[in-house]
């Protein structure tokens, strides 16, 4: 079992740039590809982005593509988020979360992972 807990969010203009941390416990990341998911005010949660456990494999939702990075580190255990060019519509709470998937593998679907941090809050001013 991991324990997963995010850091990173706040208050920013638009245009603005963040980048979320996610920090794993319990059990290497390097066993888990990882997800970022988003639940706007009123919305369901959305993927955003993932990486497979190398880090050689990256997916992207339309919507953050260009503008978001994931990465991973895992000698210090931790996942990360850029995101530049922030807009308003970015505005939710960000969740990391693990898969125990195969090697090479990245998920889209939030039902395919198995743990999840508690999401740190992005506001986006406009």
């Amino acid at each position: 079992q991991v324990q997963l807990v995010e850091s990173g969010g706040g208050l920013v203009q638009a245009g603005g740039s963040l980048t979320l941390s996610c920090a794993a416990s319990g059990r290497t990341l390097a066993t888990y590809a990882m997800g970022w998911f988003r639940r706007a005010p009123g919305k369901e949660r959305e993927f955003v982005s993932a990486i497979s456990r190398s880090g050689s494999s990256t997916r992207y939702a339309d919507i953050v593509k260009g503008r978001f990075t994931i990465s991973r580190d895992n000698a210090k255990n931790t996942v990360y988020l850029q995101m530049n060019s922030l807009k308003p519509e970015d505005t939710a709470v960000y969740y990391c979360a693990a898969d125990r998937v195969y090697s090479g593998i990245v998920r889209t679907s939030s039902n395919e992972y198995d743990y999840w941090g508690q999401g740190t809050q992005v506001t986006v001013s406009s």
